[in-house]
């Protein structure tokens, strides 16, 4: 899982069936450095592009949301479903402490 900060929605003009009921939001990713400040101030823009995440859980712009991408994307949905990335979680707080290295 990746975490990023929503950033705006995308608007669709078609929709495969199997994604109604759910919308389409721009996502940019969170740096490591960033993770126990991007609830408090906005996270940087990174290097990183950003991308576009399907949302059925209800997160909305300046939210910082959990997402996948890949194959675990596609887990929730029955058939096959042309999808690259999906958000999994709205988070209230997040507390961070780096690996300590050897």
């Amino acid at each position: 899982m990746r975490i990023g900060h929503v950033i705006g929605r995308v608007t669709l003009s078609i929709h495969e069936a199997a994604l109604k009921g759910g919308r389409w939001l721009m996502v940019n990713p969170v740096d490591t450095a960033d993770l126990n400040t991007c609830l408090i101030t906005q996270p940087k823009l990174t290097a990183q592009s950003s991308l576009v995440v399907y949302d059925n859980i209800g997160a909305g712009i300046g939210d910082i949301i959990g997402f996948v991408e890949g194959a675990e994307a596609t887990a929730p949905f029955e058939d096959p479903t042309p999808i690259d990335a999906i958000s999994l979680a709205i988070f209230d707080t997040i507390s961070y402490e780096a690996p300590i290295s050897s």
